[in-house]
């Protein structure tokens, strides 16, 4: 099933630790910010600080503008984050503290379930054109245009720049575009 989620119905809400807000893209159905499955979000980072605690979680960070971000885990690993669409993953429960190098950030967060989800994240600067055939949740993101697929049908779909594409069981799509966030999510049983 092909669902194109635009923009304009993106939900905005507070950052579970208040210090600032995300931009909700898309959560599981009947997900809730306190007891989700998988939640996709834009957040600006304006300032250093700690991360939100979600713990149970995996968490993937997706660098999408501006300079720079480092991302220190429990005071024991980094991850620099320095070119649009460098991305981290990282244990939601760890203490998370982004620095900024040169000035505000945003980012784009893929947040699962540790018990519920596997999840692959896969980023294309390069113009892309892929098949796509899995089992499970797919979603993509443009950064700079829009993404067109052909559909098992031969028919051809065009996802608008901002707009989210959530694919569920999709069998033999072709995907073209560039600067894309492809976010593969498989539930465990």
């Amino acid at each position: 099933m092909i669902n194109i989620i635009p923009a304009h119905t993106f939900k905005t809400l507070p950052w579970k630790n208040g210090k600032g807000e995300t931009t909700e893209l898309a959560i599981n159905s009947g997900g809730t910010l306190d007891n989700f499955e998988w939640r996709l979000s834009i957040a600006s980072v304006t300032e250093d600080g700690v991360f939100s605690d979600f713990s149970g979680y995996m968490r993937n960070l997706v660098l999408i503008q501006g300079d720079s971000i480092s991302l220190t885990h429990d005071d024991i690993n980094t991850d620099k984050l320095t070119n649009t669409l460098d991305f981290a993953t990282f244990d939601g429960g760890s203490e998370t503290i982004g620095s900024l190098k040169k000035g505000a950030i945003k980012d784009f967060n893929i947040i699962t379930s540790k018990t519920k989800c596997i999840t692959k994240v896969h980023t294309y600067t390069a113009p892309l054109n892929q098949s796509i055939n899995f089992n499970g949740l797919v979603f993509a993101f443009s950064l700079s245009d829009s993404i067109e697929l052909n559909d098992q049908q031969n028919m051809r779909h065009k996802v608008s720049q901002g707009d989210l594409l959530q694919l569920s069981h999709p069998q033999n799509i072709e995907l073209t575009g560039k600067n894309l966030i492809i976010v593969y999510i498989k539930k465990i049983n």
